[in-house]
Order: C-alpha cells, then structure tokens, then sequence
C-alpha cells in the first residue's frame, strides 16, 4: 500500500500551530504569575501551547501516515453568505440590537445551504435567537441592548 502525504492534514495542523503561536504571543504580554497563584497570561499560554501540539501532532500525521484526499467542489455561496453574515453581526449588533441581529445572521447562514427549505429557515433563526438571547443576555447577563437604537427604542 502505497502512503501519501495528506494536504488537508497538514493545512488543517498548520494553522493550529499559527492560531496556537499567536495565543502564546499575545499571553507574553500579561503576567503569567506562579502555578498556584496564575495571573491572567497564564489560561491564554496554556492553551495556545496545547494547540500548538496538537498542531504540531496533526501535520507529522499528515505527513508520515496520511492518505490521499481529494477536495470536492468549493461551495463558493455558502463561504460567501456565511462570511457577509458574520461581518453583519460585527456591524450591526450594538445598533440593532441583539434579537434582530441574531435572527438575521442565523437566517443568513440557514439559507447558505440549497437544501434548506425557506420555512426551515425561519424556524431555525427563531430558535437560535430564543436560544441565544436566553445563553447570553440572560444567562452570562451580556450588556448588549436586546433591541438597539437605529430602531428606535
């Protein structure tokens, strides 16, 4: 059997290892503290590092026992409506509100897929918005405005 080298593997752990470095660079800049008392660099290194390795394990997988796979085609509309509602997201929140910025964006990437039926759609951003509503603002008490100014209230 012959063994390939494995692209997406080796993508795929290149950048965890980036991700992971830059969250070991940017914890550099806090206290990092003593293990007992651990300041507030501490979390970000630990982690940056064990994605790091993790990383660093998935491109020598890729590398050394990978197999051969092929890409299919790109869903160009689906990156393209997900990337435009996540920058609506960022745009809109704190002028909008939270409710009515939730339920466009997961309306959004509902509709990203060709196989979700328009009613499924609105079912979905309903439900995710009661949920999200109910996880941030209610639960971890977000100061997000669930109704934003551009609309008057």
């Amino acid at each position: 059997m012959e063994r390939r080298r494995s692209f997406p593997d080796v993508l795929a752990g290149g950048m965890f290892v980036l991700i992971g470095g830059a969250f070991v660079a940017g914890s550099l800049g806090y206290e990092l503290g003593t293990p007992l008392r651990m300041g507030p660099g501490a979390f970000p290194l630990l982690v940056g590092l064990i994605l790091a390795a993790l990383g660093l394990a998935i491109v020598v997988k890729g590398l050394v026992a990978g197999e051969m796979i092929s890409f299919g085609p790109i869903p160009w509309r689906a990156v393209g409506v997900i990337v435009l509602a996540v920058v609506f997201f960022g745009f809109t929140v704190r002028g909008l509100g939270f409710v009515p910025t939730s339920a466009v964006t997961a309306l959004l990437t509902t509709l990203a897929s060709t196989r979700v039926r328009p009613l499924t759609a609105l079912a979905v951003a309903a439900g995710l918005t009661v949920a999200g509503t109910l996880i941030f603002v209610v639960g971890l008490q977000l100061q997000i405005p669930l109704w934003g100014p551009w609309l008057g209230f």
